[in-house]
C-alpha cells in the first residue's frame, strides 16, 4: 500500500496541542526545524544506550517502547498511539535511552530537535507545563503497569494486556476486534510472560469464549469477565 505523504498543514494540525501553546514568533522560529520520517513495520526508531536528540510525535501508526531483558526476552513498557509525544524523558534527565522503540506497523513520526524545544520551554511556561503534565501522566501509567506485571498471575496479566490494548488503540468497526494485530511474542512481552504461556492462555480465553482469535486478530467477546480476571489478578 502506498502511504500518502503528509503536507506541512496536516503535520501542524496533528501536533496542534503543542503548536497552539506557542506565540506567532515562536511558531516561525520552530517551523523550519520540523521534519517527518516514515518507519517500516518492526523498524527500530531508537535503541538503548543512544543519546536522545529529537522530540518525537507519532502522527500515524503504532509504536512500542521496550526494554531488552534477560535471555533475549524483551519487556514492552509502553505503547504509543497517535498523536502522542515520546523520546524526550532521557534528554531532560541528561541520560542515554534506557529503553528502545520500534514500529508495530508502518508509522509516520514528526521529529523536532530537543535543543529547540528546551529553548522554547525556557521562554514559554505553558510549553514547559505541557511536558511536566505528560511526564506525570506517563509516570502514573508506568506505576500502574509495574504493579500489574509483578503482582498479577498469568491470566490476570494477559487479561489486563488485552484491555490495555483496547484502551490504547480502540476497536475496529465491529466494536469488538482490537485495532492492533500483535504477534504472540509481542503479546508475551506486553504481559511479562513467555511466548508459550501467552499462546496457552490466549487459547484458554478463546475456549472459555472470552475472546475469539483469527490469526493475529483478537476479538473481545466477554469484556466484563476479562475485567474481573484482570482485577482478581
Amino acid at each position: 500500500m502506498v502511504r500518502k505523504e503528509l503536507s506541512r498543514k496536516e503535520v501542524l494540525e496533528k501536533i496542534s496541542i503543542l503548536w497552539e501553546l506557542l506565540t506567532e514568533e515562536q511558531k516561525e522560529f520552530l517551523a523550519p526545524y520540523i521534519t517527518v520520517r516514515s518507519y517500516k513495520r518492526n523498524e527500530a526508531i531508537y535503541s538503548e544506550g543512544e543519546r536522545p536528540n529529537q522530540l518525537m510525535c507519532l502522527l500515524s501508526g503504532k509504536v512500542k517502547i521496550f526494554k531488552n531483558g534477560v535471555s533475549g526476552r524483551n519487556q514492552i513498557i509502553r505503547v504509543i498511539k497517535p498523536v502522542e509525544y515520546f523520546a524526550y524523558r532521557a534528554y531532560f534527565a541528561e541520560q542515554p535511552f534506557i529503553t528502545a522503540a520500534a514500529a508495530f506497523e508502518p508509522s509516520t513520526i514528526c521529529l523536532i530537535p530537543l535543543r529547540v524545544i528546551t529553548h522554547l520551554m525556557s521562554e514559554n511556561n505553558r510549553l514547559a507545563w505541557f511536558f511536566i503534565q505528560q511526564l506525570a501522566i506517563d509516570l502514573g501509567v508506568a506505576d500502574e503497569r509495574t504493579v500489574n506485571l509483578t503482582q498479577k498471575h498469568i491470566r490476570g496479566r494477559l487479561a489486563e494486556a488485552i484491555l490495555f490494548l483496547k484502551e490504547s488503540y480502540g476497536l475496529e468497526e465491529d466494536g469488538a476486534t482490537l485495532s492492533i494485530y500483535l504477534s504472540r511474542e509481542d503479546m508475551a512481552c506486553l504481559s511479562n510472560m513467555t511466548t508459550a504461556n501467552a499462546i496457552r492462555t490466549l487459547s484458554n480465553f478463546a475456549s472459555e469464549q472470552l475472546i475469539a482469535i483469527d490469526g493475529r486478530k483478537i476479538k473481545i467477546i466477554n469484556e466484563e469477565e476479562l475485567e474481573k480476571i484482570s482485577k482478581i489478578g
